[in-house]
């Protein structure tokens, strides 16, 4: 690992005084085998030579102290702290990766440890991003590539207690960021908080994206061999953990906690590992929880029931001593999967151990302080994860007791100053579990669901019900009133932590549970509604200092800071992870001061409220006025660039989407910003990640289509379109034809083109369904609350285009060739639709290229031969074609640069000549869209593409020149310089396939670029360019058409008022007439005829 300097060059300079060789005694002859001295032998025993001071722009090798410190090239150190030795570049203090390589396999078992203890100092201070760039490269890649994941495993192996030790410890500083596990415990009471993406590597195999046309059946038979015989190291290079795996490392960690007792760092350092191996996927936690006694192991040893008292001070052994970390393991295996947290509370009597870890108060229990107020809190959550699949709800009869005298003590915590914060996140866990308890007691009143038999299963009743929860909201309500009267106080409200969050979330799922109980008088819940909404959340939304946390929103937002989640210096592709090197900054979305777990439960307890109350919808809807909310949505959507899927930013996304999601469908029940609420359902929609497909469906169902969102519509939107084009044109088209009637259709079509998009735009089945389940609070339908991999968002960019595509494919796809049902109609919507966005909500379609909108029109023609003449289809798709050659978005059209979802655009524009060519019989608007892409700015194949394989189309090309979309001069100017092509064009003259009555565009075209470059006289010309000139200038002085030799010959500029799309020259200018004299007296010269 070489680190650079840039110090101006010199030479490397001995420092003065360097010793000779002396030996330390002087021998004596009478001493056994010293009479012949071999100095080279001793030359270990002379004394350090001098410092060489480095002075030159050249790498240096990298050298670390043992507490993995980088230490500086020119730093002199004593010798008495062991960090000289004699190998390379002895005189220099400190340890390189190759030196600490070669020291862990050392047959001296303490060097072996002292190696793998630096290795890790120095592997948990890259990823702390302490070296900052004074390494060139990346610490992981390197050791990764020389082996280190294997080199830890086989440390593992070995027979010393310390060896193996410093292995554990060195495997959890390379998996495990403990700021990573710091964020998701701290975000665990959030809204959906405790549901999070796996840490696995989302890699496409080379194979996989290079063979994208291999059926997935057969993908899948050549893939399933591969991946089982696979080596550890070829996985490890794709995933990490994977590659552990492989190498029967459960097993063996299991064995260390089993037989050897180590330490209690060593115990933590595995339970740290064990946590990451968890949160990779649903696959690793499998894995975790069948190895043979392993978990068994951790709840005997670890989770006991009875132990001894712990006091202050050390642990020497934290074997049958209750741990925290321990717990946390098991609520993370129970994150990946109901059937797991099924299994776990089964199999190993984990509801003695929840009993007893939560009867009494952290303060009670016999461990240290810290420690018990952890375990406590762990016990919650894994509490709260079992309940949220609607599991372990019949320890709250055994539990309530204990519940009730902890809400009871709850006010007397929040009054205590200073405010600790694990107190806090054990009050929030709390809550979190009295939350899930709540919607279970909710779920009963809720039928099974008749899918399948395996949900029906799933779907038992609930062992909780409305009578044994309804008393808990007047417990929690005070304690929210009093963390509330602490909001005008940042450095206090700080220090609540997700308090606040968590009440607001209970009070949300209270009241949801409450109207669900059919049994019960609804003016009982609605009366209790209004009383919630008049004496707390009234008056709170008209603080100002709520409305400083609507205000840093845009300063909080990863959405509107891209920067906030840039990847971290040390990522790896294969080990990934959050990304967090320390403590977030407060002004961040996971930041102390973050705005946003507060209000997102705020809006979830509003929406709650006003679709139960529909007499409260105007007043709380009145939150969506605040002026912060406004700004940001503006900054949402102003232009920039798609949010880059890391880690970290994907997480994050997923709860700024939740509070724009809610906000929205508040917004539904409001008759204010409409045009800025529709376009953030817009851009929402398509952005939204992998396990929000319910959000995704209840957009398309209710925000994106809903008429209301569209003002335009009744304040004279369509009659402004009308007007503008007018305008454009310069020209008046049939009222009944023209864009604003087509927009006034469709609209009132906006019920039609909302079925169309349900339908192409739905999502897997079986994704919606979990998702729904996880949002709706059908606990007993939640597989589980590990979320799928977020390779890319849900639905495409494109997506307003994505009926045409799937009529383009299944037409191409259907041997037949008869054209799907109804395709007219799914165009139809489609069109309207994306006219709609077109016209007034521009930014929706702004990450959709204008060549990419322009290869999805061309889809519309190339379905079958019939649907493009139809009136209606005609009129929409002239309607956008005009949009697409308006001034300010022409420029933009690029056909050269590669499109989404498109692998060649010169290709489909082959296959679209041939469609015209065979079944367009001449249709202008066919014809416009075939002339488009053959601007001279544009590649010259797609011209070549006409005029060399078909030709024979331009006889359909009769568009006139008052029709064409966009001006002559971009056909015209500058002149070409492709050979090839202008043969072509001159043959096609020449030949009469190309006439003024057939194609009137491209003649003037073709006789514009041939004039230019018969006249040319540019002295850089290859020989090959002016012999070409000449010759085809001699032909053209041949010809016998006296029009088109006039028209070839005489052209002067382009212009389409005129019949023939161009001016001619009375008489030609001198040069060209001197030039064209020159010629032709050569040709007398040469016995060449004139006739």
């Amino acid at each position: 690992m070489p680190t650079s300097t840039s110090d101006p060059r010199q030479e490397d300079e001995l420092e003065p005084g360097t010793p000779a060789l002396a030996l330390p005694v002087a021998p004596h002859k009478e001493w056994l085998h010293m009479d012949t001295v071999e100095l080279d032998k001793l030359h270990w025993m002379q004394d350090l030579p001098p410092l060489r001071r480095q002075q030159t722009q050249e790498r240096m090798q990298a050298r670390f102290s043992l507490q993995g410190e980088l230490l500086a090239p020119d730093v002199d150190l004593p010798t008495h702290l062991g960090l000289h030795h004699h190998g390379e570049e002895a005189e220099r203090a400190g340890y390189s990766l190759q030196e600490l390589f070669h020291l862990t396999r050392s047959q001296v078992s303490q060097q072996r440890a002292l190696a793998l203890h630096v290795l890790a100092q120095v592997i948990s201070r890259a990823q702390a991003g302490e070296f900052g760039d004074r390494l060139v490269g990346s610490v992981l890649h390197l050791l990764l590539d020389a082996g280190f994941l294997f080199l830890l495993r086989f440390s593992l192996d070995d027979r010393v207690d310390g060896v193996i030790a410093a292995a554990v410890r060195a495997l959890r500083a390379l998996l495990v960021a403990p700021a990573d596990e710091e964020l998701l415990d701290n975000t665990f009471s959030w809204y959906h908080g405790a549901v999070v993406f796996p840490l696995m590597p989302s890699q496409k195999d080379k194979d996989d994206e290079d063979e994208e046309g291999e059926p997935s059946r057969e993908k899948a038979k050549r893939k399933r061999p591969e991946e089982g015989n696979q080596p550890p190291s070829d996985l490890a290079r794709h995933d990490v953990i994977k590659g552990l795996l492989a190498t029967n490392l459960l097993p063996r960690l299991r064995y260390v906690l089993e037989v050897t007792y180590p330490g209690p760092s060593v115990v933590l350092d595995i339970l740290a590992v064990l946590i990451r191996l968890a949160r990779h996927s649903l696959e690793s936690a499998t894995r975790v929880l069948e190895c043979p006694r392993l978990i068994e192991t951790i709840v005997r040893e670890f989770l006991p029931t009875s132990w001894s008292p712990v006091g202050l001070g050390p642990t020497p052994s934290l074997h049958k001593v209750p741990c925290a970390a321990a717990m946390k393991l098991l609520r993370v295996l129970a994150s990946a999967g109901r059937n797991i947290a099924a299994r776990l509370l089964s199999s190993f009597d984990l509801r003695s151990c929840l009993c007893r870890f939560l009867a009494e108060a952290p303060q009670e229990l016999a461990l240290p302080a810290e420690e018990a107020e952890m375990l406590n809190t762990e016990s919650f959550r894994l509490w709260a994860v079992a309940a949220s699949y609607g599991q372990g709800c019949d320890l709250y009869r055994e539990l309530y007791p204990v519940l009730i005298r902890a809400l009871q003590v709850m006010p007397k915590e929040l009054s205590s100053h200073p405010l600790q914060p694990l107190s806090m996140q054990r009050i929030a866990s709390l809550l979190t579990v009295l939350t899930q308890l709540t919607l279970a007691a909710s779920s009963t009143a809720l039928e099974p669901s008749s899918d399948s038999a395996e949900t029906s299963l799933l779907a038992s009743p609930s062992l909780i019900t409305w009578t044994q929860v309804s008393g808990l909201q007047p417990l929690v309500e005070p304690c929210l009133r009093q963390t509330l009267k602490l909001l005008p106080r940042p450095e206090m409200w700080s220090a609540l932590g997700p308090v606040p969050t968590a009440c607001l979330l209970f009070l949300d799922a209270y009241y949801q549970a409450w109207s669900q109980q059919s049994d019960l008088c609804p003016g009982d819940w609605l009366q209790d509604m209004e009383r919630l909404s008049e004496e707390l959340l009234l008056p709170l939304l008209s603080q100002p200092t709520l409305g400083s946390l609507w205000d840093s929103l845009g300063c909080c937002s990863p959405l509107c800071n891209p920067q906030s989640y840039a990847p971290a210096p040390e990522a790896l592709p294969s080990l990934l992870s959050l990304g967090c090197t320390g403590r977030c900054p407060p002004l961040s979305l996971a930041g102390s001061a973050s705005p946003f777990p507060v209000l997102t439960s705020l809006l979830s307890l509003l929406n709650t409220l006003a679709r139960i109350h529909k007499g409260l919808c105007g007043q709380l809807a009145a939150v969506l006025a605040a002026p912060g909310l406004q700004n940001y949505f503006l900054q949402c959507l102003a232009p920039r660039a798609a949010p880059l899927l890391t880690p970290f930013s994907v997480w994050a996304l997923r709860h700024e989407y939740h509070l724009q999601y809610l906000a929205l469908t508040l917004a539904q029940r409001a008759a204010t910003s409409a045009a800025l609420h529709h376009g953030m359902a817009l851009a929402l929609l398509s952005r939204l990640l992998p396990g929000s497909e319910h959000l995704a469906h209840e957009l398309l169902l209710s925000c994106v289509f809903r008429l209301e969102f569209l003002p335009e519509r009744a304040s004279g939107g369509p009659e402004a379109a009308d007007f503008s084009d007018q305008l454009s044109l310069e020209s008046s088209r049939d009222p009944g034809c023209g864009r604003g009637a087509l927009l006034a259709q469709a609209c009132q079509d906006l019920p039609s083109i909302r079925s169309c998009y349900l339908t192409h735009c739905s999502l897997a089945r079986a994704s919606l369904l979990a998702s729904q389940a996880l949002y709706r609070g059908e606990l007993q339908r939640v597989p589980a609350l590990l979320l799928p991999l977020p390779k890319e968002p849900l639905l495409p960019t494109d997506w307003p285009f994505l009926p045409l595509i799937h009529l383009y494919h299944r037409a191409t796809d259907t041997p037949s060739g008869l054209p799907p049902a109804d395709t007219v109609g799914t165009a139809m919507r489609a069109l309207q639709w994306v006219l709609i966005l077109e016209s007034w909500r521009p930014q929706a379609l702004q990450t959709v290229p204008p060549a990419a909108r322009l290869a999805r029109l061309m889809c519309v023609f190339l379905v079958d031969s019939e649907l493009f003449r139809e009136t209606p289809i005609q009129r929409l798709v002239a309607a956008l074609l005009t949009r697409l050659c308006q001034p300010e978005v022409l420029p933009n059209l690029n056909l050269d640069c590669p499109l989404p979802g498109l692998a060649s655009f010169p290709d489909l524009y082959a296959n679209f000549l041939e469609h015209f060519e065979a079944v367009s019989f001449g249709d202008h608007l066919f014809g416009a869209l075939v002339l488009l892409p053959l601007q001279r700015r544009f590649s010259v194949t797609l011209r070549l593409a006409l005029f060399g394989e078909h030709v024979g189309a331009l006889r359909a090309l009769g568009l006139p020149l008052t029709q064409l979309p966009v001006s002559l001069e971009c056909y015209t100017g500058p002149p070409e310089d492709n050979l090839a092509l202008l043969q072509l064009y001159f043959q096609a003259l020449v030949t009469g396939a190309l006439r003024p009555h057939w194609c009137p565009v491209l003649y003037a075209v073709t006789v514009a670029h041939v004039n230019s470059f018969i006249f040319s006289q540019d002295p850089k010309s290859s020989d090959e360019v002016k012999a070409a000139r000449r010759s085809m200038l001699q032909k053209t002085w041949l010809l016998a058409d006296e029009g088109l030799r006039q028209h070839l010959l005489h052209y002067k500029l382009p212009n389409s008022t005129l019949p023939e799309g161009f001016e001619l020259y009375p008489r030609l200018p001198p040069l060209r007439q001197q030039y064209l004299q020159r010629l032709t007296l050569g040709m007398s010269q040469n016995g060449v005829s004139e006739t």
